[in-house]
């Protein structure tokens, strides 16, 4: 398995691929191709994230006023309810982000 080879054309749509979970932690692989957050929305998450951005890039945004961008090889650990948004992804070549969605010490 190759996390940037054969990807799917996700110029319609942001695609989430689960590759491993269980209970505690889950990994994905997110393509996304120039896709951005609806105006408005903020993801909230009961758990804790860690993200990499394996190709491509993007920009995050905080509730906080935070913004982050991230290229290749850039990576994000977004503790759980730290309201947070996708604001820009490359449109001119496709982001694959891997995720890791993990519940903190202290739940």
């Amino acid at each position: 398995m190759n996390l940037l080879r054969d990807l799917p054309d996700a110029a319609r749509g942001e695609l989430v691929e689960q590759l491993a979970g269980n209970a505690v932690v889950r990994v994905e692989r997110i393509v996304s191709h120039g896709q951005a957050s609806p105006p408005g929305f903020w993801y909230d998450q009961d758990e804790a994230e860690f993200v990499v951005v394996l190709t491509g890039a993007a920009r995050l945004r905080f509730a906080d006023g935070e913004t982050r961008t991230l290229e290749a090889g850039d990576w994000a650990d977004i503790a759980a309810h730290r309201r947070h948004r996708v604001a820009w992804t490359d449109p001119a070549r496709p982001t694959v982000w891997l995720a890791v969605f993990y519940r903190e010490e202290s739940e």
